[in-house]
């Protein structure tokens, strides 16, 4: 009998995260003041976040314990499902070997809860009594609202405009764990009065939702701010993701030729692959592939500069290295909301600039079409977002299908969809449409990038 799924014993859960930075073959570039664009010190991200996750952002140490309250409460949905996808393979017709670690079984249905707990924690711990965010599909506001829920302290979420009228059960998933969701640009800050009297039927971003944030957070002594992708202490919290998969397929005495992810700042990729990659950094399996897929409504890694940049609209946040649309990039309305993203994650583009890790950008029907051909055959509907790395799944599974080379590809199937129906109606009705955005927008936007575009 064919086995389709394989489960973790709790006991064998991560007890430590697992950090890339000291292993990285040339070291970060680092975080600059958005004032003097002088190197950052713990001092200056003190108003933001608390002292332990400004520590694990800049840690040399390999390993970084998880708190025993931290891995009780990841008991609730940890450890995930890794799943072999026979139905799909038997419809592609392909010798390749699929593989998908599930994420949606969290109780926000994403990955998005692997940090937010933790950030919660750790800002519980230092007192703070309020934590803002931005969110762009909702996944993220979702996951902080119930992580606040655990903690007691309360949130309050900026979300993307056009996302938060596509979406609004994000809102109510928010509201429901005592989470305030307010659409952004909104009436509420500075930035947002800005952009409104500019441009009143702004969509809104994910880096204008962050100036909201931020601005808000800075206003206050009993607030910090939380970003839930991007920065290095994220994208760390996530890794308990590839550590389980990679003892389950330890397990079942595989392991992947190729490893998929969706990116948009990157923390459910990296969360899933950092933990091999450790494996090609030191030769053991020196010809791994990794792949971010991004939308080519939102081209990041695959168009944009690698150049420092501000992490949000405003320019209020730390320059950050990274590939970068322009933090004044105004995405168009995909449904892929949590894709919007100007900025790629540090690391990740890092890894992409030495040649580690590759970028292919998809078109949005693609994408969908992939989604209903993964529902028809392993049953679930998966978020806009995964569907990007499903689509490219697909794809390297049928180039198998070509060669006849049995390739093994993990897939990072990183949250549901179910709160995402309105997506797949207006596919299924036929009101989507593809949209490759245009180069010179780009570099229109890119024209106003700091320390010139350096």
């Amino acid at each position: 009998m064919k086995q389709s799924k394989y489960i973790l014993d709790e006991k064998r859960m991560p007890t430590s995260w697992y950090n890339v930075l000291p292993d990285l073959p040339e070291p970060l570039p680092p975080p600059l003041h958005p004032g003097t664009k002088q190197p950052l010190g713990p001092e200056d991200l003190a108003p933001l976040f608390p002292m332990e996750l400004i520590k694990q952002e800049m840690s040399t140490e390999r390993y970084i314990e998880i708190p025993e309250e931290l891995q009780d409460i990841f008991k609730l949905w940890r450890p995930t499902t890794l799943y072999r996808a026979h139905r799909l393979e038997k419809a592609l017709d392909t010798p390749a070997k699929i593989y998908y670690k599930y994420e949606g079984t969290s109780p926000p249905g994403s990955h998005k809860p692997n940090t937010a707990v933790a950030q919660a924690y750790y800002n519980k711990k230092e007192g703070i009594k309020r934590i803002t965010t931005e969110t762009g599909a909702g996944q993220w506001g979702s996951a902080l609202s119930f992580a606040g829920a655990l903690f007691g302290l309360e949130i309050k979420v900026y979300m993307v405009k056009v996302s938060f009228y596509q979406k609004p059960y994000r809102k109510i998933m928010m509201q429901t764990w005592g989470g305030t969701c307010i659409p952004s640009p909104s009436m509420e800050t500075n930035i947002g009065r800005k952009m409104l009297a500019e441009d009143p039927d702004c969509p809104g971003s994910l880096g204008l939702a962050i100036s909201e944030a931020v601005e808000e957070a800075v206003s206050r002594d009993d607030t910090h701010y939380s970003l839930g992708s991007v920065l290095n202490h994220v994208l760390l919290h996530q890794t308990i993701i590839g550590q389980e998969a990679k003892v389950m397929m330890e397990d079942i005495g595989d392991y992947p030729d190729v490893i998929v992810g969706c990116v948009g700042g990157g923390s459910n990729a990296a969360g899933l692959y950092l933990p091999f990659l450790k494996d090609k950094l030191d030769g053991t399996h020196p010809d791994l592939r990794i792949v971010n897929v991004e939308p080519a409504s939102c081209p990041t890694l695959t168009k944009g500069l690698y150049a420092y940049d501000y992490g949000d609209e405003a320019g209020m946040t730390p320059l950050l290295k990274m590939f970068t649309l322009g933090h004044e990039f105004m995405p168009p309305p995909v449904h892929a909301g949590g894709l919007r993203y100007h900025g790629m994650a540090p690391i990740i583009t890092h890894l992409h600039k030495l040649g580690l890790v590759e970028a292919v950008a998809v078109h949005q029907l693609g994408t969908f079409e992939a989604g209903l051909t993964f529902a028809r055959n392993e049953g679930i509907i998966c978020a806009p977002e995964t569907d990007h790395a499903v689509r490219v799944t697909i794809d390297e599974a049928l180039k198998s299908k070509e060669t006849g080379e049995a390739k093994t590809i993990l897939c990072g199937l990183s949250g549901h969809g179910h709160v995402d129906m309105a997506a797949y109606d207006a596919y299924l009705s036929g009101q989507l449409e593809d949209y490759e955005y245009p180069v010179e927008k780009i570099k229109a936007s890119l024209e106003h990038l700091p320390l010139n575009g350096k």
